[in-house]
């Protein structure tokens, strides 16, 4: 019998994230996330982002999967492996435990995966997006962000998200960042050739005034060539079998039901250990 979870299977949020699509969005939410100047520094100072990209990408869905689809305890789980990689970034002006960075970073997975599976499947009525929203309220929660720091529903959260963009005045770090993440030397060789359509996706994605703040090109063949990139997608993506979509689902949740086995075992062994 499968253990409850997080969510059930006809939530919006679920049908949005089990669409591995979206993990090619990834590097417009990271972008986004880093160009808050403490999330930013943040990731400079202390991130292993620059060591070891994929290890990053691996732990970030996991959390993810684990959240959307894993079962109560996996979540936490796993979201407490997250927490406790938190607690040593922090530095004169940024504290990864701060919820207002918390808060940051899950607005950008919520408004990038919105954007992207509606540019792939179609518009979401008003209903459904309200309820997307609110389900996803709780990857800053698993952060330790209080329900009450975040914008209350959709409305707010356009309001709250446009003056987050207006706001950001791009650090030297943040740019360092967003370089290593697009144009990582460290990537496995089989990835390279696929990043330079990530890097037009993440371009193509990113908001004004932040794509010009980061210096990037864009100009009528370049936007051409991101809606021809997109519209590529929507026709063949959506046609392909779902266990074929969801493939990067089941591969990172093996992952997680190992994880989690192992640091039950480790808790079992100190527990035994500590009564002995």
């Amino acid at each position: 019998m499968t253990e409850p979870g997080l969510f059930q299977d006809d939530d919006v949020i679920r049908r949005i994230t089990r669409e591995g699509i979206l993990i090619a969005s990834g590097g417009a939410a990271s972008v986004l996330q880093t160009s808050h100047p403490g999330v930013g520094q943040g990731v400079y100072d202390h991130s292993y982002t620059f060591k070891n990209p994929l290890a990053r990408l691996q732990n970030t869905m996991e959390w993810l999967y684990a959240v959307q689809f894993g079962s109560t305890e996996e979540a936490e789980i796993i979201s407490s492996f997250a927490r406790r990689m938190h607690d040593t970034v922090n530095g004169p002006d940024y504290d990864a435990q701060d919820a207002e960075p918390q808060v940051w970073v899950g607005a950008t997975l919520f408004d990038v995966s919105l954007r992207f599976y509606q540019a792939l499947f179609g518009r979401l009525g008003p209903d459904e997006i309200e309820e997307f929203y609110q389900q996803t309220r709780v990857y800053a929660q698993l952060m330790g962000a209080p329900a009450e720091a975040q914008p209350q529903d959709f409305a707010e959260f356009k309001v709250y998200y446009r003056k987050q963009l207006d706001s950001f005045e791009l650090t030297e770090a943040s740019k360092k960042v967003a370089h290593q993440l697009l144009y990582a030397d460290r990537l496995p060789l089989y990835m390279r050739p696929g990043m330079g359509a990530i890097r037009l996706l993440t371009a193509g994605l990113m908001p004004e005034p932040l794509r010009t703040q980061y210096g990037w090109e864009w100009n009528a063949a370049r936007e051409r060539r991101f809606i021809m990139l997109v519209n590529a997608l929507r026709i063949v993506y959506p046609r392909l079998p779902l266990s074929v979509r969801t493939l990067p689902r089941e591969f990172y949740s093996r992952n997680i039901r190992k994880k989690v086995e192992r640091a039950k075992g480790r808790a079992s062994r100190l527990s035994v250990r500590s009564s002995a």
